[in-house]
């Protein structure tokens, strides 16, 4: 695919969504994504929900580098040192790269879902290609690029295993994987911040507030799919969570984040680790 991609009527939103996902070079992938997402605001294209796709054995499309590695051969460094910080810039740099294919996939993958579902989806791409671009930007200030170091592929692999159930990828990579980015990023700020990079802070800021909402729409339609079948979402979650092999959650919890994005009150207190019948204000509550 080419920066040249002819953004008219005629491309529809997810034969698009996968000319985009299947697109190797990151900074292509990120400004077409953004610019695409300007166009689809315009409601100038059409949105193909029932159109079938063979799907392509070429996905995700993305460069030679990095290399990818198990998650234990990666090494953490102190934030101290430039040298650390740029580590970590490029971690989270691939990150939201491999969140740009996550909801470009979800756009395109599955059809005869309800409209506002892909315009939602490709918000969450343009939105993280927003956050690719700033990471990169922020990684060339000191004299790297992505690709630089390895990284791991823990995002796209439960993908894969989601990749013939929109009920599963819905529970699974935005309200689970994601969701551990919003308890994540204030420790991480922190840091930054503590070690007086507070241009790498800001665009913590940034992240955290716009993947509050990408949660809140992972949730929506979750809610929404048990809604549709009758299913109780608890249940649900617990039972996709053990069938797709889901990653055991750990705290500390972002709690206030959490809420914002749409967990209701059973799943915060099931992160606290109490009893359903203990108070509610047990869970940290900041309203």
């Amino acid at each position: 695919m080419s920066e040249q991609l002819d953004y008219s009527a005629s491309n529809g939103v997810r034969p698009t969504a996968l000319a985009l996902l299947r697109e190797r070079d990151p900074a292509i992938k990120a400004r077409a994504t953004q610019r695409f997402y300007e166009h689809l605001l315009s409601g100038d294209t059409t949105l193909d929900a029932t159109t079938h796709i063979s799907d392509p054995l070429d996905l995700p499309g993305r460069p030679a580098s990095p290399e990818l590695v198990a998650p234990s051969s990666l090494k953490r460094r102190s934030m101290q040192s430039d040298a650390g910080r740029a580590v970590l810039l490029h971690a989270l740099a691939h990150i939201e790269f491999n969140a740009i294919n996550l909801a470009l996939d979800a756009v395109w993958r599955f059809p005869s879902m309800p409209d506002a579902f892909y315009r939602d989806w490709f918000k969450v791409a343009a939105e993280e290609a927003r956050h690719f671009s700033l990471l990169s930007a922020r990684l060339a200030e000191f004299g790297h690029r992505y690709g630089d170091f390895p990284a791991h592929d823990g995002l796209w692999e439960m993908a894969e295993r989601t990749r013939g159930d929109v009920l599963a990828r819905m529970a699974l990579v935005p309200r689970t994987l994601e969701a551990r980015g919003l308890d994540a990023a204030p420790p991480i700020r922190r840091r930054l911040a503590q070690a007086g990079d507070h241009a790498s802070a800001a665009i913590l800021d940034v992240i955290l507030h716009d993947e509050i909402g990408h949660v809140l729409i992972g949730n929506h339609w979750f809610r929404h799919l048990c809604s549709e079948s009758g299913a109780d979402p608890h249940a649900t979650y617990a039972q996709l969570a053990e069938q797709y092999h889901a990653p055991k959650l750990r705290g500390p919890f972002n709690f206030e984040a959490r809420r914002d994005a749409g967990f209701d009150e059973a799943e915060l207190r099931t992160l606290a680790g109490l009893d359903p019948i203990d108070s509610i204000q047990a869970v940290p509550n900041p309203r």
